[in-house]
């Protein structure tokens, strides 16, 4: 039985509406068509496909595994991802891959998930610093905060 693809990924989120704007702010994903389960949540797209699927956790006992370090989605525009980004004041990471032509801006969701936005064989932008390491990491973490 192989694997095909990458169906989607589920977050459990303290503030569903925040957690949807964040998502469809800096990362470009829609809010769109959901079934109509008995409990409140949103699934968002890229595209036609509902990639992200966030549970509220308003009334619920369970919350998840917790051992995802980070998601990572292929994005555009990484100089009006940028933009958008310090206008807003959210705290992020942007970093150069080695040997490839591939940026990276790491910003943190409103439930502390850290989101990897992938840009390709786009321009570099000055904002590139060195390749974060897991300090890092946790120092982008305990500083992200996102405007509701």
């Amino acid at each position: 039985m192989p694997a095909l693809s990458l169906d989607h990924y589920n977050i459990y989120c303290k503030d569903l509406e925040a957690t949807v704007r964040f998502y469809e702010r800096y990362v470009g994903l829609r809010n769109g068509d959901r079934p109509p389960f008995k409990f409140p949540g949103a699934w968002l797209y890229a595209g036609d496909k509902a990639i992200l699927h966030l549970l509220s956790e308003t009334g619920r006992d369970a919350h998840g595994s917790g051992a995802i370090d980070h998601i990572a989605i292929n994005c555009s525009d990484i100089r009006g991802t940028i933009d958008q980004i310090k206008k807003d004041g959210v705290p992020f990471e942007a970093k150069k891959v080695p040997a490839r032509p591939l940026q990276q801006v790491f910003v943190h969701d409103p439930d502390g998930v850290m989101i990897e936005l992938n840009f390709w064989h786009e321009a570099d932008v000055p904002e590139l610093s060195d390749n974060m390491d897991p300090v890092s990491r946790s120092a982008l973490a305990d500083k992200a905060k996102v405007p509701a």
